[in-house]
């Protein structure tokens, strides 16, 4: 009960600050003063990391956290278009999620197809010595 008083005294202090033309985006039923705006702010953290994990080697992605994180980017992207209000937040960073995780995904496919073709090789050679 406490936080929610603290909470309606930092949003009423803020509604003074903003400016009229932000105001349709500032009371909006997805906008700032709710969590279906700060969630998927905080959740392009994952995009972020997916990104990075651009750099890492092949051999070092996990396939079952980018399955799960192409997954869940489908199911929350899908999702936000069915809540109402639909959260277009929400819908764009599920979408970036989904799409940086099956990258991740399709780069341990294309490795581990790679390392086949190369025991495979590597097996063929040792049969014709024999």
């Amino acid at each position: 009960m406490a936080m929610s008083s603290v909470y309606r005294g930092i949003i009423s202090t803020a509604d003074k600050f903003v400016p009229p033309k932000m105001m349709p985006l500032w009371n909006h039923p997805a906008g700032p003063k709710t969590v279906f705006f700060w969630a998927p702010v905080f959740k392009w953290g994952l995009v972020i990391a997916g990104l990075s994990d651009l750099a890492r080697p092949a051999d070092q992605l996990s396939v079952a956290q980018s399955g799960s994180l192409c997954a869940t980017g489908i199911i929350w992207s899908r999702y936000s278009l069915v809540i109402i209000p639909k959260n277009w937040g929400l819908f764009s960073v599920n979408l970036f999620v989904a799409l940086s995780s099956s990258v991740q995904l399709v780069r341990a496919y294309m490795y581990q197809q790679e390392l086949n073709k190369l025991a495979a090789a590597e097996t063929a050679t040792s049969e014709e010595k024999k």
